[in-house]
């Protein structure tokens, strides 16, 4: 008979997943105590951001099986942030986020090792990223979503027939929050539609017109962004707000207070001027532990294949009772961030001016007047003056040189795209190929060279 007191496994609940074979599992999975430790041992999940949802994915993949962690956030620990993330202590405020809910969940969970990143996630080149085999997302911020889907897209090949090589695919699983709203998400780039893809479903930030806050204030948040954006500037010309400075946010907040008196408005609180001009949305414990758990079961489908994984949008509603469902958006194929673009294969010794003539008489680009950018990087611009000015020096260097000699990537051109003698402006993502460089082979052309 078995000792009913005997101590149960802390793996219990996962073994009951990694272990048994089932009708909704992965075509590569392979139940057994290997996948179990592999997961444990080699798989290695990065966790962008350590707020409220951060601090809560971070104990999920640690009880879920992952013991190879690493967190990244810019941000210090607030008073305000106690009620909601919970790794955090009174005597932690001001300590960095990352470093502090890194240690606390080491504490707690035997045998995971967190790896704390106190910077933002631009500090990071993009080898950092390349280590990581999912990336986990609990931000508050679409800039900052942006950011790590279009470094998580570029890893991403497509072979001679425009599919997405599999071994290039970077997965993410994205969360987000909004007082008793979230959604979890999963993004294979290449396969789901990306970020990009689905920008649209982020509402537009409220802003308030300015003749409402300077003349006809009828709301505290007016007061706070009379203080934020007129006020400021009146009194400290020429010294830039940050909302990061205590000393700057109580002063907004002490002005704004002076107006509500004027006008008899109530309701101005520190809390609030911080959600004003933060754009903080009011976060609620619970709904940060629904998501993440959403989030946390998504990585372990993907890390171990024991199940399928959510296709692919999932939102929550905790408004009234609690309502949520899955929907499938469908991938943007001309996406300029996820989508293969047009593969163009060029010899080593074609200038820039010659690219871009080719690409005017190119019949899938159809693209004149174009600005060509690498990375970021202005290789040339039409316009302004001054910037068509300081790049028209590249024309005629080679475009192999300008890329840094690298036998392909990515260049994005902007220009006037000529169809059916409609003329729009537009722009494209491009795949540039050289010839002959570190053995690649010859590929289906779209212009040649």
């Amino acid at each position: 008979m078995a000792d009913s007191t005997a101590p149960q496994s802390r793996s219990r609940d996962l073994d009951k997943l990694l272990l048994r074979p089932g009708n909704l599992v992965g075509p590569n999975f392979d139940p057994g105590t290997e996948m179990r430790d592999d997961l444990q041992q080699y798989a290695r999940v990065l966790v962008v951001g350590a707020g409220g949802l951060g601090c809560e994915l971070l104990k999920d993949l640690a009880l879920s099986g992952f013991r190879n962690l690493d967190v990244i956030d810019m941000d210090r620990i607030e008073v305000t942030n106690l009620n909601r993330q919970f790794l955090f202590r009174l005597e932690d405020v001001g300590k960095p986020k990352a470093e502090v809910a890194a240690k606390r969940v080491m504490e707690r969970v035997a045998g995971v090792n967190i790896v704390p990143h106190f910077c933002r996630i631009e500090d990071k080149d993009i080898e950092f990223y390349s280590d990581f085999n999912i990336i986990a997302l609990g931000l508050d911020s679409i800039e900052a979503r942006s950011y790590i889907n279009a470094v998580a897209c570029s890893f991403l090949e497509y072979d001679s027939d425009d599919n997405p090589q599999e071994e290039t695919i970077k997965p993410m699983v994205d969360g987000g929050t909004e007082g008793f709203k979230g959604h979890a998400r999963v993004i294979m780039p290449g396969v789901t539609p990306c970020f990009e893809c689905t920008i649209w479903l982020f509402p537009p930030q409220v802003k308030f017109p300015l003749c409402t806050l300077a003349e006809t204030p009828r709301t505290a948040a007016h007061c706070i962004e009379y203080a934020h954006l007129i006020k400021w500037d009146e009194v400290h010309s020429g010294n830039a707000f940050d909302p990061d400075n205590p000393e700057h946010m109580k002063w907004v907040y002490d002005e704004a207070v002076k107006r509500a008196e004027l006008f008899g408005i109530l309701g101005v609180t520190y809390s609030l001027t911080q959600g004003v001009v933060k754009n903080i949305i009011p976060a609620i414990a619970s709904t940060n532990a629904i998501i993440s758990a959403a989030c946390a079961l998504e990585t372990l489908k993907i890390a171990s294949g024991c199940s399928k994984t959510l296709s692919n949008y999932l939102t929550y509603n905790g408004v009234e009772g609690v309502h949520s469902k899955v929907t499938e958006f469908v991938k943007d194929k001309d996406c300029l961030v996820c989508g293969p673009g047009i593969l163009i294969e060029l010899d080593t010794s074609v200038t820039l001016q010659k690219f871009m003539d080719m690409l005017e008489e190119n019949p899938k680009l159809l693209l004149s007047k174009a600005s060509i950018t690498h990375h970021g990087k202005n290789l040339y611009m039409q316009a302004p003056p001054v910037l068509e000015e300081m790049t028209r020096s590249n024309l005629c260097v080679p475009l192999y040189e300008l890329m840094g000699r690298v036998p392909k990537d990515i260049l994005h051109a902007t220009g006037t795209i000529n169809n059916d003698n409609k003329k729009t402006s537009g722009l494209r993502k491009l795949r540039i190929v050289f010839k002959g460089i570190d053995g690649v082979t010859d590929m289906d052309m779209a212009g040649g060279a």
